[in-house]
């Protein structure tokens, strides 16, 4: 059994990840950040489906907390060690650039770009020391072509696609691939407010993506069929030029 971190797995796309992952047959980490009532409903969908998790409750965006709770599930885990992180994790503040305030700007960066190096540079040694494991990194279509209304969301979005490339050249020869997934249009919460009749218009498949079909993407770039993949964007947005 592998340990499997999902960061944002209290809802939408995490949600399905985790849940996906754990029917692989991992145990599964949920991290949320303030709704508990949502992280333990995943759970319970984990847990009715024969699968093992826990939840484990910290801000991304918080390094000294993201480190201490880490830390301590170490210390109750001594055995075991992560080596499935899923960065899926992220907030977004949309405005046009002109009217967008530094407070925004940086509540963005931090949780979608910051966070990625405060989760992933913390469990790397151990992922080294086993030589095995799978960073899955949850980007964005805005990351990839750039979103009017979104600049700081693209741009870290972005930033997190150059540091996928990176890091999979540090850690290919220790069997360590790192990967991003890039959604377009996705039925979840964060969605609910888009005008999706008109926004389907400009999908070839004409309608929205499922999160169950990202998790899907996700579950496979985490087995072991994925072995030969690594510094990958992989669109999933039903066919939007990009």
């Amino acid at each position: 059994m592998k340990y499997a971190l999902v960061t944002g797995g209290s809802r939408g796309i995490g949600r399905a990840i985790s849940i996906k992952l754990a029917k692989m047959g991992n145990y599964v980490v949920i991290n949320y950040n303030s709704n508990l009532q949502e992280a333990q409903k995943t759970l319970e969908l984990i847990t009715e489906n024969g699968g093992k998790g826990e939840i484990l409750q910290f801000n991304v965006a918080d390094i000294n907390q993201t480190h201490s709770a880490l830390d301590l599930w170490k210390e109750q885990n001594p055995e075991n060690h992560i080596s499935i992180l899923i960065n899926n994790a992220g907030s977004s503040a949309d405005n046009l650039m002109v009217w967008l305030t530094k407070e925004n700007w940086d509540n963005v960066i931090n949780t979608n770009l910051n966070s990625f190096y405060n989760v992933t540079q913390h469990l790397l040694t151990n992922m080294i020391v086993n030589k095995f494991g799978r960073i899955i990194n949850i980007v964005s279509l805005s990351g990839v072509k750039g979103l009017p209304g979104q600049t700081n969301y693209s741009a870290a979005k972005a930033g997190v696609i150059g540091a996928t490339k990176a890091l999979a050249q540090e850690l290919g020869k220790k069997k360590i691939t790192v990967n991003a997934v890039a959604p377009g249009f996705i039925t979840t919460d964060m969605t609910k407010n888009l005008p999706e009749a008109e926004l389907k218009k400009m999908i070839p498949l004409n309608r929205f993506g499922t999160a169950e079909e990202v998790a899907d993407l996700v579950g496979f770039l985490a087995s072991n069929e994925s072995s030969y993949i690594t510094g990958e964007v992989i669109n999933i947005n039903g066919g939007l030029h990009t």
